[in-house]
């Protein structure tokens, strides 16, 4: 077996990771201040509007070129197959009413006696210890994470392929999910702040999440090294993959407030985005 020399190990692990990171970013934006609906929705828009066309217009029109329409279609069939039966069978939280509605039931912030709560000083400043007032809430956010997670794995697979198919390739991938990610991020950190749980640890489990890209990017390097005659064909089942998640999950949670002028802008905004990266790029 073929192995990765060690600068394109390092170059993929850190793209994937920068890719990662939008989850930390999105995190951060949710423990600062939590974002309204309609605002929510133009987020999730984005998000969509970020996946669609980086699997349409990059992943299966690239493998398409390098490999045919029957490379390209049996790459999209198996990611998108392989999506749904890993979503329908894996034990995590779908985008959507469920947990929604529960964080829009516990805006108003719970207050604890300061005997239960406790407080510390830490680094010159007080920070609340972590005391889950609503189990069923951060059971909520624990499994939006291992959701999220599992999605990252893939994505990180069409890093890694990327990359091993052009460096550039790869890179500008990298950048379209760092964006994707933010409102993941938001919406696995939201409900475990409303739980009880303290903004930093919610921070960190949304950071913990998008580490799971960098696994995915890494299984594809190592395994496309030797094997790089299938990676038309991992390109393909990566964008099988995001389709699936966002007609699944994506589009379906930004519309569930309504505010469809909101989630329409998003996707037009995601796309023009993976268009204008693209350019930069030249790609």
């Amino acid at each position: 077996m073929q192995l990765p020399n060690i600068n394109e190990v390092l170059n993929v692990l850190i793209i994937s990771l920068i890719a990662g990171m939008g989850t930390s970013l999105g995190g951060l934006i949710a423990i600062l201040r939590k974002p309204g609906k309609r605002l929510f929705g133009l987020l999730m828009g984005i998000t969509a509007g970020v996946m669609i066309t980086l699997s349409f217009m990059e992943l299966v029109s690239e493998a398409w070129e390098l490999a045919g329409y029957q490379t390209a279609t049996i790459g999209f069939a198996l990611g998108a197959s392989f999506m749904f039966a890993l979503d329908y069978f894996a034990p995590h939280m779908r985008f959507g009413e469920r947990e929604v509605r529960q964080v829009k039931e516990h805006q108003e912030p719970s207050y604890e006696p300061f005997h239960k709560v406790g407080r510390r000083w830490q680094h010159g400043r007080m920070r609340r210890k972590t005391i889950i007032t609503d189990r069923q809430l951060w059971r909520t956010g624990v499994l939006l994470a291992v959701g999220i997670s599992i999605h990252n794995i893939p994505e990180g697979i069409a890093v890694g392929a990327g990359y091993m198919h052009e460096p550039t390739f790869g890179m500008f991938i990298a950048m379209a999910i760092l964006l994707h990610n933010i409102p993941e991020g938001i919406a696995t950190a939201l409900p475990l702040c409303k739980s009880g749980m303290c903004r930093w640890d919610s921070f960190r489990v949304a950071t913990l999440s998008g580490l799971a890209e960098p696994i995915g990017a890494l299984l594809a390097a190592l395994f496309l090294k030797s094997f790089s005659g299938l990676i038309p064909g991992a390109l393909a089942f990566a964008g099988g993959v995001m389709v699936f998640i966002t007609l699944d999950e994506l589009i379906p949670a930004a519309r569930q407030h309504g505010h469809q002028h909101a989630v329409a802008f998003g996707i037009i905004i995601g796309a023009i985005f993976v268009f204008v990266l693209s350019g930069v790029f030249g790609v």
